[in-house]
């Protein structure tokens, strides 16, 4: 909900008691939270999940927020003025479709603005998914349903959520370390040398002055026997590709003061937790320390943990576990739509839960906090901009809110080159993987045009997709729509293109597009396009200019791809470019050329 001083007169939530939850813990923040199962329960979140994604969409200001003193300073969400409403829908006993479909169908009636969902239902078609069915509705009150994308990776099958009247959210990584200061020698040599490594060991500590070594006897630390009669040392150990193994052999024994870990790319590491005193560094600077160990006659080393690095990277970057389009159960409208912040988010916990681990022994988060990754925590900073634009425009629909962040998205990174992908060996980065690209909120508060869509145009969409008229009335619930003019050709800010990779008869293969884009900028406006093909590709649109004499004025345009049947399963990627004469305005949309099967 968009935050006013008073309850909104719409507003028709309440605050349901179950279990270890009372209707007083509703405030003027949080105003509603109801449950949905069968059994013994309440909206008390118990796993964390459900808390840190709604604390980062509309978390309030907190100063000195940390975790375990890592990334310490003042946390808040997306829109801290909007409020809350929590609708629990899975349960220890599991998650079914319909809670699913229930929470979010009393969201709609209780009168929200976004809802913001961090989860999803692979492998079903649209009229199967309760997700598709109840974000539709909520699309036809004008809500917009933020969702996640999924974190099964390049290679672990295609996206969830691919539902074209949803905003679907990709993770990505952004530029904050949480590290430890590794220093090489002491006072006694003539010079020291600082390292600035990965870790997330969860101690105020310093280990200072102590041996280094390194052998290969011990060095692989991975028996707990030899180590155990290791003396104590920082100990060096190689790169044996089991890191969880080495740091779990390196806590369950007493005698070391710390270890130096190596990696050939630290910053692929999964690292949410460090159990023992230790530093993940890259091979580069693993050869470093061992040259120093080899040339000094005494070699020492030490630790400072609790360090974060800001500023240093270049980002953002994909996430490797972020999950890939095109969508299995609606390809012709190109999915993701956009990326956000995904990968170690610090956001608000449920108390008394065992957040890190010392050894053998689990630590509390005292200060209420977490770092955790995924697409779920993408998807509320999605959400959480969702609703700032919201509070600006509130004429705005659904459609044109997800328009707004994509034709405004950033495809560049800090470096202005095209952002990487992790997950690719570090190649640019498809808008199968990125969508539009990483949000820019600022921008999308003034976007100068947008592309609309009505539920006619879906339902104009689904007849399209050789659905029956019953699957159809199943996500529509409703009569209230027809198939006078069926096509796959969405008004939507992107455009993707698909070809057969096991057909190549060598002919060239032609798309043609429709679009509609409504002024939104502040009157009369004069845009050009500027179109960057596909490698490969051919791209004509007309007319090339578009001429707005008030604002809220439409004007349409026309796209024609003409592009090859790869026979490698080739995806190729550019852009239409819609730009202001005066400048003040850029409106961008991917274009993908791609196989059917590119997201598997």
């Amino acid at each position: 909900m968009v935050y006013t001083s008073k309850l909104p007169s719409k507003w028709k939530g309440t605050c349901q008691e179950g279990q270890d939850f009372n209707s007083s813990l509703c405030n003027s923040k949080l105003i509603g939270a109801r449950y949905f199962n069968k059994g013994m329960n309440s909206a008390r979140d118990t796993e964390g999940h459900g808390t840190h994604t709604s604390s980062t969409a509309a978390g309030n200001y907190v100063d000195g927020a940390s975790f375990f003193g890592y990334a310490n300073g003042v946390a808040r969400g997306m829109a801290p003025r909007a409020r809350v409403a929590m609708y629990k829908v899975i349960f220890e006993e599991g998650r079914y479709a319909s809670d699913v479909l229930a929470g979010m169908d009393q969201a709609v009636a209780d009168g929200v603005d976004i809802i913001s969902i961090s989860m999803g239902f692979d492998g079903v078609p649209l009229y199967q998914d309760p997700i598709a069915i109840a974000s539709f509705g909520a699309m036809e009150k004008g809500i917009l349903v933020s969702s996640s994308a999924g974190n099964a990776g390049p290679r672990g099958g295609p996206l969830h959520n691919g539902i074209p009247w949803v905003l679907t959210v990709a993770a990505g990584n952004f530029d904050r370390t949480y590290a430890a200061s590794l220093t090489i020698g002491n006072n006694k040599e003539k010079e020291k040398r600082v390292i600035v490594g990965r870790s997330m060991f969860p101690l105020d500590a310093w280990v200072r002055d102590e041996t280094l070594i390194y052998n290969k006897t011990l060095s692989k630390c991975d028996s707990l026997e030899l180590l155990a009669e290791a003396p104590r040392a920082i100990i060096v150990c190689e790169d044996t590709g089991f890191l969880d193994d080495q740091m779990y052999a390196i806590a369950s024994v007493t005698n070391l003061a710390g270890a130096i870990f190596v990696s050939k790319d630290p910053s692929r590491v999964d690292l949410e937790s460090t159990s023992c005193p230790g530093v993940l560094i890259s091979t580069m600077e693993f050869a470093a320390v061992i040259d120093y160990i080899n040339s000094s006659d005494d070699p020492t080393a030490g630790i400072k943990f609790q360090q974060t690095v800001t500023g240093k990277e270049v980002a953002p970057s994909v996430a490797d576990y972020t999950s890939r389009g095109p969508s299995p159960n609606c390809p012709a409208v190109l999915k993701p739509d956009v990326m956000a912040p995904g990968s170690f988010v610090l956001a608000s916990w449920i108390p008394n839960d065992y957040t890190a681990t010392v050894g053998t022994n689990m630590l509390l988060s005292s200060q209420g906090f977490n770092l955790i990754s995924g697409t779920s925590m993408a998807c509320p900073h999605a959400s959480g901009v969702a609703a700032l634009l919201k509070g600006t425009h509130p004429e705005w629909s659904h459609a044109a809110i997800r328009s707004a962040m994509m034709t405004t998205a950033n495809e560049l990174d800090s470096s202005m080159m095209p952002i990487k992908d992790v997950g690719r060996n570090f190649t640019a980065a498809s808008p199968l993987a990125m969508g539009a690209g990483h949000m820019v909120p600022n921008k999308a508060m003034d976007p100068g045009l947008v592309y609309d869509a009505a539920p006619q145009d879906y339902v104009s969409l689904l007849c399209s997709m050789n659905f029956t008229r019953n699957q159809i009335m199943t996500i529509t619930r409703s009569n209230d729509y027809n198939c006078a003019n069926s096509s796959l050709d969405l008004n939507y800010p992107s455009f993707v293109a698909f070809y057969d990779k096991n057909v190549t008869t060598g002919a060239m293969l032609k798309h043609r597009f429709r679009r509609v884009v409504t002024n939104v900028g502040g009157g009369a406006a004069t845009y050009k396009v500027k179109v960057a093909p596909p490698e490969g590709v051919k791209v004509a649109v007309w007319p090339q200019s578009l001429v707005f004499g008030k604002k809220y004025e439409q004007r349409d345009y026309y796209v024609e791809i003409v592009y090859p049947s790869d026979g490698n399963g080739l995806v190729s990627y550019g852009s239409i470019v819609w730009i202001e004469e005066s400048g003040k305005h850029i409106v961008r949309s991917p274009i993908v050329v791609s196989p059917t099967s590119a997201g598997k």
